[in-house]
C-alpha cells in the first residue's frame, strides 16, 4: 500500500510506524470544501476506544456512509495516496451489546470487539497485537490514526479558559471560541538507550510487565533538556550507570498514547548497578552470546520483546552489528 518518498532509506527508518512516505498533504487541511469532497469518496479508518478494526491482520477501510460510523466523532484527514483521501474516526461512544472479554485487559487487550453491521472476521482489536503484521503504510496510518484521536478525546476543553473547544483544520487543531486560544496534537518525546559496555548490553524491568520481559532503559525528556543528556540522566537515576558519548540511531512514533521514541546508543563508563525500586524492578547485564539466546526464546530468565516495538528493533541490530 503506497511507496516510500525519497531516496533509499536508512535502516532506522525501517522500525514499525515509521515513516512510509505517506502524503498527510498538510496544506488541504484547511479546505473544508476540499475535505468534504475527499471524505465522500474516501476511506475511513474506524477506532473503538483506540483500537483499530482490522481483518486478517490488515486495517479495515469503511466508507464514510457506513452504519458503523453512524454516531461517530468528527472526522481526522491522514493523508493522500493515489487521491483518495484517508480518514480516521472514533466510535468509542458505541457499545457493545455483549462486551467480549475473554481475559483482563493486561500488557495487550487480547479482548476483540466485533459489530453487528461487520462480518465475523471484523474486529477491533490491540494495535500492539497486531502491529507487526501490517504494511509500513497501515501501520503509520494507524499510529497517526490512534496518536491524534487520543488526544482530541482528552482535550476538549481549553487549557487557558477551561471552555469547551472545537475541532478544525481536518481534525489536527482545537480551537477556543470563548479566549480564542488555538491548540495543537502533542507529541511527548521519550528517549531509548542501548547502553553498552564492550560485550554486554544492559536491560531492565518495571514491575508491572509481564513475567520475563526485560527490554531498554526509556523515560522522558524533560523541557530544555538535550536528548544527549536526557539519556545519561535516566541510565544514572534508574540504575546508577553513568555513560559518554550518546548516539542517535532511530524513532518510532508509539500511539500508546502519542509518544515519540528516540532510539540512542549510549556507550556505559561503569558497571555496578545501583537500583532505584521505583523507577525498576531489576535490571542486568546481558552479553551478546546470551541476547542470542533470548531472541530465540532459550534464555532461563528474560524473554524475547515484542516484534515491532523499537526496543526489540534495536536489540535485534545490535546483536547483528548492523546499526546505521
Amino acid at each position: 500500500m503506497g511507496k516510500r518518498l525519497g531516496q533509499a532509506m536508512r535502516l532506522g527508518e525501517t522500525v514499525t510506524f515509521g515513516g512510509s512516505g505517506l502524503d498527510r498533504a498538510a496544506g488541504l487541511r484547511g479546505d473544508a470544501g476540499r475535505m468534504a469532497a475527499l471524505l465522500a469518496q474516501g476511506r475511513v479508518l474506524a477506532l473503538w476506544r483506540g483500537k483499530p478494526l482490522v481483518a486478517d491482520a490488515a486495517l479495515v477501510w469503511l466508507n464514510a456512509q457506513s452504519p458503523v460510523l453512524a454516531d461517530a466523532g468528527a472526522p481526522v484527514f491522514l493523508g493522500l495516496e493515489a487521491g483518495v483521501g484517508y480518514f480516521a474516526q472514533d466510535i468509542s461512544g458505541w457499545q457493545p451489546q455483549v462486551l467480549a472479554q475473554d481475559q483482563p485487559a493486561g500488557f495487550i487487550d487480547a479482548n476483540r470487539q466485533g459489530h453487528p453491521a461487520l462480518p465475523d472476521d471484523h474486529a477491533f482489536e490491540d494495535l500492539r497485537g497486531v502491529m507487526a503484521a501490517l504494511t509500513p503504510r497501515e501501520a503509520e496510518l494507524a499510529a497517526t490514526a490512534k496518536a491524534i484521536l487520543q488526544w482530541h478525546a482528552s482535550h476538549g476543553f481549553c487549557a487557558a479558559c477551561g471552555a469547551a473547544s472545537d475541532i478544525i483544520n481536518a481534525g489536527w487543531q482545537r480551537a477556543c471560541s470563548a479566549c480564542h486560544a488555538q491548540h495543537f496534537p502533542r507529541t511527548d518525546p521519550v528517549v531509548i538507550m542501548l547502553v553498552t559496555r564492550g560485550n554486554k548490553l544492559l536491560l531492565g524491568r518495571s514491575a508491572p510487565w509481564p513475567e520475563g520481559m526485560y527490554s531498554l532503559l526509556a523515560g522522558f525528556v524533560e523541557p530544555g533538556e538535550p536528548l544527549e543528556a536526557a539519556v545519561r540522566r535516566e541510565v544514572f537515576e534508574e540504575t546508577g550507570i553513568t555513560t559518554g558519548a550518546v548516539r542517535y540511531l532511530a524513532s518510532q512514533p508509539w500511539p500508546f498514547p502519542a509518544s515519540l521514541m528516540l532510539g540512542c546508543i549510549a556507550e556505559a563508563t561503569s558497571d555496578a548497578i545501583t537500583l532505584d525500586p521505583n523507577e525498576l524492578e531489576d535490571a542486568l547485564w546481558v552479553t551478546r552470546e546470551e541476547m542470542v539466546a533470548v531472541l530465540a526464546g532459550q534464555h532461563p530468565k528474560i524473554k524475547p520483546g515484542r516484534n515491532g516495538a523499537i526496543a526489540h528493533f534495536l536489540m535485534r541490530n545490535w546483536l547483528a552489528d548492523r546499526l546505521d
